[in-house]
C-alpha cells in the first residue's frame, strides 16, 4: 500500500501550490537553476525567450520559462542548508507526489538541478573571478544526518580522513561533517576548461564556521590553515559556500541530479575580494544556461 502524506507533513496551500514556494506542480520544469538571491532570479530569467509563470513568497522566488527550446525553472533559495532542505523537499514533492491523492506517483521524475552562487576561494589557483564546480562537498551543516540512507551516499573514508586531519575525531563539540559527491554526468557537462573542479566546504554560517573572527574569538583559530592543507586522493579543498552539501546529498537520496558552480568573490588565502561582480556572474549564468 502506498504511503499517504498527511496535511501536517506535506502542506498544500488553498490554491494547490506547495507551502513555502507557492509553486504548483504543473509549473515545474525538469531542468532547474537554483540561486540564493531572489534578485538573481530575474537576472537568469532575463535570458528566457518567454515566461510561463512567476511567483514569490518570502525569500523564495520562482520563474519558469524557455531558453533555446529548453524549459527551465529558476528558484531562489535564500541562504544556507536549512533553506535547501525546504526547497529540495518541496521541489521533489511537486515532481513526485500527487497533490490530489497525497501519494507517491507511479512514475517518478528525476530533476536536474544546478546551483549558481558565490563563494570564497581557499587556494592560490582560485583567485577572485574563478568559476569553481563542486565535485565533492564537505557539509558542516549536519543536515544529511537527519535522513535515512546517509551513509550509503556519502564518502565515509574521506570523512574519516578529514576528521582526523582537523583533530575533530572524538571531540563532541566539533562539527560532524559529511562528504558527498555531486552528480558526475552534470559535472562533466557543465565543468569545462573555463572552470576549476574541487572540493567545497558548505559552512553553517558566514563568520565563525568559515574562520572569520570579529568580536567573538574562534573555537579553533587554526581551522582555515588546516582546511587549506587537507589533501585526500588528489583532492584539495578549493572554496567555502553554504548550500552545496545539502543540495547534493538530498538529490542523491531523492533520485535527482545536482551540482553547484560558484564564482569566487573573495580569496581567503591571498586576502582579496570584489563585490562588483554582476557582469561576471551574468557570464556564469549564460554559460550554465547553454550547458544545462
Amino acid at each position: 500500500m502506498k504511503k499517504y502524506f498527511a496535511s501536517s507533513e506535506l502542506i498544500i496551500n488553498e490554491d494547490g501550490s506547495v507551502f513555502h514556494l507557492h509553486v504548483k506542480p504543473e509549473w515545474l520544469a525538469d531542468k532547474i537553476i537554483l540561486v540564493g538571491d531572489p534578485g538573481r532570479v530575474a537576472l537568469v530569467a532575463s535570458h528566457f525567450e518567454n515566461k510561463e509563470c512567476e511567483v514569490e513568497s518570502r525569500e523564495f522566488k520562482t520563474i519558469t520559462g524557455t531558453y533555446q527550446g529548453k524549459r527551465i525553472t529558476v528558484v531562489s533559495t535564500g541562504i544556507g542548508c536549512d533553506n535547501i532542505d525546504i526547497v529540495m523537499n518541496e521541489l521533489d514533492a511537486l515532481a513526485n507526489i500527487d497533490f490530489e491523492t497525497r501519494q507517491e506517483k507511479p512514475c517518478l521524475r528525476s530533476l536536474e538541478l544546478v546551483r549558481i552562487g558565490t563563494c570564497g576561494g581557499l587556494q592560490p589557483y582560485t583567485p577572485v573571478g574563478t568559476f569553481v564546480c563542486s565535485e565533492k562537498s564537505i557539509g558542516f551543516d549536519g543536515l544529511l544526518n537527519f535522513y535515512a540512507g546517509r551513509n550509503s551516499v556519502c564518502d565515509l573514508p574521506m570523512e574519516r580522513a578529514f576528521l582526523n586531519h582537523m583533530g575533530w575525531s572524538g571531540n563532541t563539540c566539533a562539527p560532524a561533517p559529511y562528504v558527498i559527491d555531486a552528480n558526475a554526468e552534470l559535472i562533466d557537462r557543465i565543468a569545462q576548461d573555463d572552470m576549476v573542479r574541487g572540493v567545497t566546504i558548505a559552512a553553517g554560517g558566514f563568520f565563525g564556521p568559515q574562520g572569520r573572527e570579529l568580536r567573538v574569538p574562534l573555537a579553533d583559530p587554526h581551522q582555515n590553515e588546516k582546511i587549506e592543507k587537507f589533501e585526500y586522493n588528489g583532492y584539495r579543498i578549493t572554496n567555502f559556500e553554504m548550500e552545496s552539501s545539502a543540495l547534493a546529498g538530498l538529490s542523491h537520496l531523492m533520485g535527482h541530479k545536482a551540482m553547484t558552480v560558484c564564482m569566487v568573490i573573495a580569496n581567503r588565502l591571498i586576502k582579496e575580494a570584489n563585490t562588483g561582480y554582476k557582469n561576471t556572474i551574468d557570464t556564469l549564468i549564460k554559460t550554465v544556461l547553454e550547458r544545462i
